[in-house]
């Protein structure tokens, strides 16, 4: 699997979550504070940040509870 397509499945998860609504890659961008070039190099798989890689590693290390624990927690951060 490579990065693209986790950021594919991500970003459709969050269009799900939001009632199938689609999300635009500006929407997505601005969201996550980056610009929107930076996110569809991402998605298409043209850059691949590092950083990503390994969160999603380590994402990929924890059981389905932990991983809802991580967020909420992350989640709280903002706030």
């Amino acid at each position: 699997m490579q990065i693209n397509d986790l950021f594919n499945i991500l970003h459709n998860s969050i269009e799900s979550q939001n009632n199938g609504k689609k999300i635009s890659l500006k929407d997505m961008a601005d969201s996550l504070g980056i610009s929107m070039r930076t996110y569809q190099d991402w998605k298409l798989g043209r850059a691949k940040p590092q950083a990503a890689v390994t969160v999603m590693q380590m994402l990929g290390r924890l059981e389905d509870e932990e991983i809802i624990r991580a967020v909420r927690k992350i989640n709280k951060l903002k706030d």
